[in-house]
């Protein structure tokens, strides 16, 4: 008990200090001068925003010529499913026109662009590789780079920036769930993810952008950020994001992390398990989880929330035992992971360790060695401490 009240203590006195943080966004006496009189696009969600109001609506206010408006996976409003393909069309409350960069559209076009004369960046990401904003962000930046067109990130806090972990991706698995050689908790912003794409020539052709960053201000890498508003239909609450990072590898199992219940990535189980303490039945939830995995059927498993709000931030790493747990409960191990594993992982070693029988010591300890390189790289690229 006084362990969880001396968590609680530091993690309320730390968020009390977090909540003067300034994002990039709400700076606007820093940027508005740089879109004066140009015609701008914007990629945005429905986390791009400054306090209560959406960053569209603030600039249309102050007299930005706001032409684009490019959505990221999830669409601009934040209610399309994972995975979901996303539509263009228009802004019903502004008229201005929406390009989905999401589908077979994941990189604007010349045409998209044309006579854009600056692109602004603002969506808040959660510091995890396989998630799909900063893959996003590369082509943009990369269509940038084609059309001589400024690129500017109003930089948001990463709540899960605070620790790296995870094995570095192979690029022979590089896909758009991971587009770069970091690692899968990779300890950057927004903003410093950008700088490293451009300072490590991984656009194509090694091309650089016009890169410009808004830091945000009052903010370094240990303190707690506790998200205004969901950055996905499924990371819900705090709890989610600070557990999204290891159950984020269940997606290429047969496990299910709670997709189509109130429980998304604060859960894991399956029809298989016979044991353990939530029982719940998937079902389908528009604009959240059209089909989850197990769609009617009971699994049994086990309810990480308590663990998500409590201890997850101070464990400060992956967490394999979960993984392990499942796979070696799994009555087909043969058939426990699916061809998106690897994807994930970013690479294909991590599972061929479990399948050889590895404990979760010797596999974080065969990370290290790329990790500490890792860790030197990202030194020059951080904008914060």
């Amino acid at each position: 008990m006084q362990y969880r009240l001396t968590l609680l203590w530091l993690f309320i006195s730390l968020t009390a200090k977090a909540q003067s943080i300034l994002t990039g966004a709400s700076q606007t006496e820093k940027y508005l001068p740089l879109l004066k009189n140009k015609t701008v696009a914007l990629v945005v969600n429905q986390t791009s925003t400054i306090n209560n109001t959406h960053l569209v609506d603030s600039l249309k206010k102050a007299g930005v010529n706001i032409q684009i408006i490019f959505a990221p996976e999830h669409g601009f409003r934040g209610n399309a499913s994972a995975g979901t393909h996303v539509n263009s069309g228009i802004d019903e409350r502004t008229g201005i026109k929406i390009i989905s960069l999401y589908g077979s559209h994941k990189k604007p076009t010349p045409e998209d662009l044309k006579n854009i004369q600056q692109v602004v960046f603002d969506i808040q990401d959660v510091g995890v590789r396989f998630y799909t904003y900063i893959s996003t962000m590369h082509y943009v930046m990369e269509a940038c780079a084609e059309n001589n067109i400024p690129f500017l990130v109003l930089d948001r806090p990463n709540p899960n920036g605070h620790y790296v972990d995870g094995p570095i991706l192979d690029t022979a698995y590089r896909s758009f769930i991971g587009m770069h050689p970091v690692p899968i908790v990779h300890g950057c912003t927004i903003g410093e993810i950008a700088k490293m794409i451009n300072g490590e020539g991984w656009l194509k052709n090694k091309m650089k952008c016009n890169l410009s960053i808004i830091n945000c201000k009052y903010y370094n890498h240990l303190l707690p950020y506790v998200l205004p508003i969901k950055p996905s239909p499924n990371l819900q609450t705090q709890s989610a994001i600070y557990l999204y990072p290891s159950l984020g590898l269940f997606e290429g199992t047969l496990v299910s992390i709670g997709q189509g219940t109130d429980k998304p990535y604060q859960c894991f189980g399956s029809p298989d398990l016979g044991w353990g303490n939530l029982k719940y039945r998937p079902s389908s939830i528009p604009g959240v989880a059209e089909r989850p995995k197990f769609m009617g059927f009971e699994c049994i498993g086990f309810d990480l929330t308590w663990y998500g709000y409590e201890k997850a931030r101070y464990d400060s790493g992956l967490n394999l035992n979960w993984l392990m747990l499942m796979y070696r409960c799994s009555a087909d191990k043969n058939k426990f992971f699916t061809d998106f594993f690897d994807k994930l992982a970013g690479t294909n070693q991590l599972r061929l360790q479990i399948l050889a029988g590895k404990n979760v010591t010797e596999i974080k300890q065969s990370w290290q060695k790329d990790l500490e390189t890792y860790k030197q790289m990202r030194k020059k690229y951080l904008l914060y401490e």
